[in-house]
C-alpha cells in the first residue's frame, strides 16, 4: 500500500451511476476503490438494505417510508432509472443498476470480488427501530465470520454513524469493529480532538473542514484517524492531501484515484 489515502465510494460512486445499486458498487471495485461505503437501514420486516434516505421518493418510484415497507415491497421498485448512467445506449436494462440492493447481496459481491476491500456501512438514525439496527448488523457481520476483523481477513469492515449512542452500541456488541463518527457540525469537545465514547477515527463534511481550518490537525494530534467526506473536486482533494487525511469517501473514486497516481 502506497502512502496515499484509502478511497471509498460513497454510496457506490453515486456520479457515474445510480446511487446504492450493485452495479454502482461492482464499478467502483473495477476502477480500483480501497473501499465502499453505504447506508443501511431496517425494513418492517427486519432485512438490512442500502438506502440513503427516509423516505423513497427522491431514488426510486414508489413513495413513503422505506421502514413501512417489506423488503418484497421494496424489490418492486425502480432504484435507479432516474439517474442517467442507469442505461447505456443500444445496452439492454441491467437489474444491477435499477433493483434494491439488500446489505446480504452488498457483502456477498465484496467477498466475490477477488481482492481485499474495506466496507464503511453508516447505520441511519433517527429510525423507527432504534437499536435493532445496530443488532441487526453485527448478526449478520458475525453470520458471514467479519465482525471480528482480523489483519489477513479480505473484507474489513467499518461502522459509522452521525449517532454517538449508535456506535456506542457497536462498541458493545462487537468491540473490536472500527468505528466512525460523522460530523457535519462541530460537537463539543471534538475541536479539541476528543470524540464520543466508542468512535475511533473522525470523519468531517469537508464543508466543516473548511470552515474550522484546525480541526484536521487538532484530530490528529489526538492520535485519531481522519476520514473526510464527500470530496469530488480537484481544490477539495487538495485541502484533504494538504492535512494528510486517512480516508476520502467520494462519489467520483476514478477521478480521485487518477488524481493520487
Amino acid at each position: 500500500m502506497s502512502d496515499r489515502p484509502l478511497v471509498f465510494a460513497h454510496r457506490g460512486g453515486a456520479d457515474a451511476m445510480p446511487e446504492h445499486t450493485l452495479a454502482a458498487y461492482l464499478r467502483a471495485l473495477d476502477d480500483g476503490a480501497d473501499g465502499l461505503e453505504c447506508d443501511v437501514r431496517l425494513t418492517r420486516d427486519g432485512h438490512l438494505v442500502c438506502v440513503h434516505d427516509r423516505r423513497l421518493d427522491r431514488t426510486s418510484n414508489g413513495h413513503g417510508r422505506v421502514s413501512t415497507k417489506t423488503l418484497a415491497e421494496l424489490d418492486e421498485l425502480d432504484f435507479g432509472s432516474w439517474h442517467p448512467g442507469s442505461v447505456l445506449p443500444d445496452d439492454p436494462p441491467n437489474p444491477d443498476c435499477i433493483r434494491l440492493l439488500t446489505l446480504e447481496r452488498l457483502l456477498e459481491a465484496v467477498r466475490d470480488c477477488g481482492r481485499p476491500v474495506r466496507l464503511l456501512i453508516e447505520t441511519k438514525h433517527p429510525s423507527l427501530y432504534g437499536p435493532d439496527v445496530e443488532r441487526r448488523l453485527v448478526a449478520m457481520l458475525r453470520h458471514h465470520g467479519i465482525a471480528d476483523p482480523s489483519p489477513g481477513d479480505p473484507v474489513q469492515v467499518t461502522v459509522m454513524s452521525f449517532s454517538a449512542l449508535a456506535l456506542r452500541r457497536i462498541r458493545t456488541l462487537a468491540p473490536a469493529l472500527p468505528t466512525v463518527y460523522l460530523m457535519e457540525i462541530l460537537p463539543p469537545g471534538v475541536g479539541r480532538g476528543r470524540l464520543p465514547f466508542g468512535a475511533r477515527i473522525a470523519a468531517p463534511r469537508i464543508g466543516l473542514v473548511r470552515r474550522r481550518p484546525g480541526l484536521l490537525p487538532a484530530l490528529r494530534a489526538a492520535g485519531l484517524q481522519t476520514y473526510v467526506w464527500t470530496v469530488n473536486t480537484d481544490d477539495e482533494l487538495d485541502q484533504v492531501l494538504a492535512q494528510n487525511v486517512d480516508g476520502i469517501i467520494t462519489d467520483r473514486p476514478r477521478f480521485i484515484l487518477d488524481r493520487l497516481c
